[in-house]
């Protein structure tokens, strides 16, 4: 298997607190990889340690089957990255601030500058100063400047952050393009789970700093079923009625209101009908399928629960 990132035991601690524990991360060569877990689950503190801005306690980082330490610089000239809020010089303009990041890295070709602001979309409005630009226009820029020196491996922490729907439309249709179109691989952190849906090969998800699982989104889809909801005012008449009335063993409750029908034989009319016959108020029927959110918070669910006992 080719991967261009791999962790092994990858741990950290900040006085006695283990704030990532024991992590083993695969990222292979070529696909877009979303890194998802909570607020404060410690994507940041992996993907600091990833760029070598924060020294692991223990284990290790290969990077382009190299380990990554204080000497390999080379190596970390192959990747571009955003981590937390990206900073510009606010009174120069996209492109002035493009060129200072140019002569910082000592990369040459001014010209690239021309190329990252058309693909980013930024070309028009080269001139604007940066504290003129709406937030998305700044996420865009700090793309361009992540891809100036053309990174084969990409790390975006939190890129859709706070951005409107357009915007989050357009972070993800560039991302996509970059993998696609210029073969580049990408980790994306996030806790917008049905972004990183749309757009990722494989997930991993973290929680209290522990790798909980890595998977495929192709997996992910598999273990995806359609179901029926419904939100009712009693929902233990209508748990009897659903097994007794209709033969329907495969259900569940889910809180203390909604009901899960899993066998989807039985029409929505025909469930609908026999709840109010019966006296059940229903609030809301619908056919549902399960998706990546559900996924996740079944295992960190279960985790929790691992965890308590």
């Amino acid at each position: 298997m080719d991967y261009i990132l791999r962790t092994n035991g990858l741990t950290k601690m900040y006085k006695d607190k283990k704030v990532v524990n024991n992590v083993e991360m695969h990222v292979r060569k070529g696909e877009i990889y979303g890194f998802l877990g909570p607020n404060g689950a410690g994507k940041s503190t992996i993907l600091k340690m990833i760029l070598n801005l924060v020294k692991p306690s223990k284990g290790e980082i290969i990077l382009f089957g190299k380990e990554v330490n204080g000497n390999n610089f080379e190596t970390l000239k192959r990747i571009g990255s955003i981590i937390e809020n990206p900073y510009f010089y606010s009174k120069l303009t996209g492109r002035e601030n493009l060129e200072l990041h140019c002569d910082y890295m000592g990369y040459h070709n001014k010209e690239r500058v021309d190329e990252v602001l058309s693909l980013v979309g930024l070309l028009d409005i080269e001139g604007k100063a940066v504290c003129n630009y709406s937030l998305g226009m700044k996420q865009r820029l700090a793309i361009a400047r992540a891809i100036l020196a053309k990174p084969e491996f990409l790390i975006l922490d939190e890129p859709i952050n706070g951005l409107d729907p357009e915007g989050i439309k357009e972070v993800r249709s560039l991302i996509k393009t970059l993998n696609e179109k210029y073969g580049i691989t990408i980790i994306i952190s996030s806790h917008i789970l049905s972004e990183i849906e749309l757009i990722a090969d494989t997930v991993g998800i973290i929680k209290n700093g522990k790798l909980l699982k890595e998977v495929s989104m192709e997996k992910v889809h598999e273990y995806s079923s359609e179901y029926i909801e419904l939100e009712v005012n009693n929902p233990s008449k209508a748990g009897y009625l659903i097994k007794e009335e209709m033969g329907i063993l495969n259900y569940k409750m889910i809180s203390e209101n909604k009901i899960r029908i899993y066998d989807i034989e039985k029409s929505q009319k025909l469930i609908s009908r026999v709840l109010i016959e019966n006296g059940v108020e229903l609030e809301s029927i619908c056919k549902k399928e399960s998706t990546l959110e559900e996924y996740f918070l079944k295992l960190i669910q279960e985790d929790s629960y691992a965890a308590i006992n």
